[in-house]
């Protein structure tokens, strides 16, 4: 039998609301060996919650971004044939050391090496994205799947791009002759994923995330109708730890229609 749905938010609720929030803006950083930022903060929430999940549910395995690579790679490998928590423990650390108030808390369970149920807490917003397979995605309990998506134009979407990760002739296409209405960047790649199922921006481009940047997300983004797939046209989730590239978009044909211009414009 999977988590109950309602222990998990509050269980992942009360972490960030005692380990993030109070520390928010008031940390200091560290870069780690990928030029990332890693602050107390990040460490104090994974242990917290890895804990918690052993209490809850130990019969599952864990995943989490803070810890030592061959630790995440052992994890992966012992994990086949059984559960494994995928935990960001703060997904968007630069936004959170600077006080920008936009970052969250990502945590996927993966059951035979895919997504069962995905979990994105924003503690800014009290907000709680919360998806299982097959059965649909909420946003503090009221489903996302309801909406009906937003049929624009490719030309008057708003678009969230990540330049920094994407081949430099496709970012300066879309810098040249954007062919979306606005762009925006925010930070945090789990609530992107989150902010596109719930139809707060249209489209959506990243050149490379890792397992705990989209694990939930993705599930979160399909199970309220959404569509992505990698720059070369596969699918974005993979129980690996490689980077995975992203187009998505909420509306069907706009997907379509934002996937064939990024294609022809690589």
């Amino acid at each position: 039998m999977l988590p109950d749905l309602k222990v998990l938010r509050q269980l992942v609720r009360t972490c960030a609301q005692e380990e993030l929030l109070p520390r928010f803006a008031d940390v200091g950083r560290q870069i780690k060996r990928d030029g990332s930022i890693v602050t107390e903060a990040d460490h104090a929430m994974q242990n917290r919650v890895q804990k918690e999940l052993a209490s809850h549910w130990p019969a599952y395995d864990f995943l989490g971004e803070e810890m030592p690579r061959q630790e995440r790679h052992d994890a992966l490998a012992a994990s086949r044939g059984k559960g494994l928590w995928i935990l960001d423990p703060l997904d968007g650390t630069s936004n959170f050391a600077a006080g920008v108030p936009f970052f969250s808390v990502s945590l996927a369970l993966l059951i035979d090496g895919r997504p069962e149920i995905g979990l994105v807490y924003d503690p800014i917003r009290d907000e709680c994205f919360v998806a299982q397979r097959g059965r649909g995605s909420w946003l503090n309990g009221l489903s996302m799947g309801t909406q009906v998506p937003v049929h624009l134009p490719l030309a008057r979407t708003i678009a969230v791009v990540d330049f920094k990760r994407l081949d430099r002739a496709l970012a300066a296409k879309l810098g040249a002759a954007p062919p979306y209405g606005s762009q925006r960047n925010f930070g945090s790649s789990a609530l992107d994923w989150c902010w596109l199922a719930d139809g707060r921006f249209h489209v959506y481009l990243h050149g490379g995330q890792k397992l705990w940047d989209y694990a939930a997300g993705i599930l979160i983004l399909t199970e309220a109708g959404g569509q992505a797939v990698t720059l070369d046209g596969e699918e974005v989730f993979t129980s690996g730890l490689d980077s995975r590239s992203v187009v998505a978009a909420r509306d069907p044909e706009l997907f379509q229609n934002w996937k064939m211009w990024v294609a022809a414009n690589r």
